[in-house]
């Protein structure tokens, strides 16, 4: 342990970071967000197919010498459309997102083995590289993650319609599968924005467990999405600024280990709270069991 965290110069460390905090900040609020859907919809391995072909694209991009930023990019949107594309039909959206995972990895290995740079460059791609990208690699991130958000503000209403119940969603006239389309597209450029975090392997920590940590918590339409912008937030953020002051360990562990006690925590809310809530009901039911004049006027459930 000794040597583990040394947190010297960590206040010009974290001037000369300040733009990599910030961009870590609004990929939280990209992940926060996004998660919401994710979970909604329940396609949290389409999150992992598409990042390992985000990992595809990037070692591609690695090996020639490119912006692995970009490779990244290109390879999730890619593969999400194709995945969008096979997921208006959904009985072939698993087998789908099945074939492409593995082809992704063997493509990543395959030109990470024929790349002989600095190792560090290969480890930044499995476990973020936050802090070690550009300043024009930042922008790019910041413009993206504007993007990823305009469109889901813009679908918003329409899109949680057609998460929530889609064949209703249909039957109202609501483009479902332009919908998914557009979602997975924008789901793809998510998941590369989230990989310069926390890498291709722990991806799921921002686009998964905010919102199903959010979920224990609450179910208001509202409530959900702002408690997991502020976990995925908190994670991100809190992940930079603990791993600045270990000269070992990356940044990634930190994000997927406060993200992970959120949800633990919010699990125990939950269920402590749904444990009460059943018990009052029983106790209620009881009483009318008891006292059947209790009920009358009443629309109370029957007790079983």
């Amino acid at each position: 342990m000794n040597g583990l965290f040394t947190f010297e110069d960590y206040g010009e460390l974290l001037s000369l970071l300040s733009n990599s905090i910030i961009a870590a900040a609004l990929l939280g609020v990209v992940g926060g967000v996004v998660s919401v859907f994710v979970k909604m919809r329940d396609i949290a391995l389409a999150v992992h197919g598409i990042a390992e072909l985000s990992f595809a694209g990037a070692a591609f991009a690695l090996f020639i010498g490119y912006d692995v930023v970009y490779g990244s990019i290109i390879g999730s949107l890619v593969v999400a459309f194709i995945i969008g594309i096979g997921s208006i039909r959904s009985s072939e959206a698993n087998s789908m997102i099945g074939v492409l995972m593995p082809f992704g990895i063997g493509l990543g290995i395959l030109f990470l083995a024929l790349y002989d740079g600095r190792s560090a460059n290969k480890f930044g791609l499995l476990t973020g590289q936050i802090v070690a990208i550009s300043p024009g690699q930042t922008k790019l991130l910041m413009v993206c993650a504007v993007v990823v958000l305009a469109v889901i503000f813009v679908i918003w209403r329409p899109l949680q319609f057609a998460s929530v119940d889609p064949e209703i969603a249909k039957a109202k006239g609501v483009p479902t599968g332009t919908l998914t389309v557009v979602f997975m597209v924008t789901l793809g450029l998510a998941v590369a924005l989230s990989v310069q975090v926390v890498g291709v392997l722990l991806v799921m920590a921002l686009l998964v467990t905010p919102a199903a940590a959010a979920m224990q918590l609450s179910s208001h339409p509202i409530v959900v999405p702002i408690l997991s912008v502020v976990f995925a937030v908190t994670s991100s953020v809190g992940g930079i600024l603990i791993a600045l002051g270990s000269p070992v360990v990356p940044i990634s562990p930190f994000v997927t280990t406060i993200s992970f006690l959120f949800y633990i925590i919010a699990r125990m809310i939950g269920g402590y709270r749904t444990k009460h809530q059943l018990e009052a009901r029983n106790r209620r039911l009881g009483d009318l069991d008891k006292h059947p004049h209790l009920a009358e006027g009443r629309d109370v459930p029957a007790a079983d």
